[in-house]
């Protein structure tokens, strides 16, 4: 398969175009599509080619991150105080403020100049929440809103899947599987209602999670190439990455059975085969 500039962009286009093929003619508004795909795989630029394109043909858009969602450090760390100290990290479920999101879907839904809809944003350099005062302001129902997250549409596990430690961080840090079964029963609790509300999911398909390794490596290798500061070192990121290898797992099985469109990639991140349910 060729691999010139216009391969690409044709199979972004297709992407994109596949994406907004989901929307029917007079869809309920806003008309909120899932999108799911793990650590590197491209969910924000996606998320941002999908708006581009709605905004292109005349409907209002806006993509939301998960990621905008989670609690602050101070926040975490009262949870790792309460229930288990690997909750001091962001990004499993039950370091995101779900009733944050679902307060601020309900508000988009019925914004308008008299009632604006305020759009939290995070800041990962500061690990906690951006003022609201520098929020974005919606003043009209959006016809379309993209929600991407890595765990986006994705379903607990079983009571016999969280026995079994998969890395070196649940066996060390884990032993009795409390921090596992927390997040499991946060996701059961808080986020498959979330999901419930998707009108239709997209997912970003990696071979595996090994590769997801390098991905986020790439980023981090730009980080550190500019001395930022909370650039992490390999050893760091490989550490880091365990907190999210259970669930980006059952992501990579479950999901594919349960998305409406499947974007499969290779390990260069070259989609490979578009498929729609």
């Amino acid at each position: 398969m060729a691999d010139d500039a216009s391969t690409r962009r044709g199979y972004a286009d297709a992407v994109v175009e596949a994406a907004l093929a989901l929307t029917p003619a007079h869809p309920r508004r806003p008309w909120l599509l899932g999108l799911s795909g793990l650590q590197g795989s491209g969910k924000s630029t996606l998320a941002a080619q999908i708006v581009a394109a709605a905004t292109a043909r005349g409907e209002t858009a806006l993509a939301l991150s998960i990621d905008d969602f989670y609690f602050g450090r101070a926040h975490r760390r009262r949870l790792a105080g309460r229930v288990h100290p690997l909750l001091a990290t962001r990004g499993v479920p039950g370091t995101h403020e779900i009733a944050l999101v679902l307060a601020t879907l309900d508000a988009l839904a019925q914004a308008s100049p008299a009632r604006p809809a305020c759009v939290p944003r995070f800041d990962k350099g500061r690990d906690t929440r951006v003022p609201p005062s520098r929020w974005r302001r919606m003043t009209r129902v959006p016809d379309l809103i993209v929600f991407e997250g890595w765990c986006v549409g994705v379903p607990p596990q079983s009571e016999a899947a969280l026995r079994r430690a998969i890395n070196a961080l649940e066996r060390e840090a884990d032993r009795d599987a409390r921090w596992r079964r927390y997040v499991n029963a946060r996701l059961e609790t808080d986020y498959v209602p979330l999901w419930r509300r998707l009108a239709r999911l997209v997912t970003i398909e990696a071979p595996g999670f090994e590769v997801v390794a390098r991905w986020r490596d790439e980023q981090e290798r730009a980080l550190r190439a500019r001395a930022a500061p909370k650039a992490m070192s390999p050893a760091a990121l490989e550490r880091f990455l365990m907190h999210y290898e259970r669930l980006s797992r059952h992501a990579l099985a479950t999901l594919p059975k349960r998305a409406d469109l499947r974007i499969v990639l290779d390990p260069q991140r070259r989609v490979r085969r578009i498929v729609t349910r």
